[in-house]
């Protein structure tokens, strides 16, 4: 089940860090990331399994700037328009999933 799906941008492992859009597409139990906008290319999934937490919520003018840190201490930096609210929505559903976890 869908909780949202929509845009953000992913900086890149490289030399330059250049900033990607993404398709990015949130379930209950996983975010999803797909190149270039497109869900029928192979996407990256982040189990919230994996995820330790959403962290660095820095806000600009035009972007809030956001670092998903995953259990082998492994940052992913991503931004988003600063009316989106991607970050609250991730870590809503990071913080939903744990207390299942936790409950189970």
């Amino acid at each position: 089940e869908i909780i949202r799906k929509g845009e953000l941008e992913k900086r890149s492992d490289s030399l330059f860090q250049l900033w990607k859009k993404k398709l990015v597409v949130l379930t209950k139990d996983s975010l999803s990331l797909f190149p270039d906008g497109h869900k029928r290319a192979k996407g990256k999934e982040l189990g919230f399994g994996s995820i330790l937490k959403v962290d660095c919520v820095e806000r600009t003018g035009k972007y809030i700037y956001f670092t998903i840190v995953t259990k082998d201490r492994k940052e992913i930096d991503f931004r988003c328009p600063d009316q989106s609210c991607w970050n609250a929505s991730i870590t809503m559903a990071l913080i939903d999933f744990q207390n299942k976890r936790a409950i189970q």
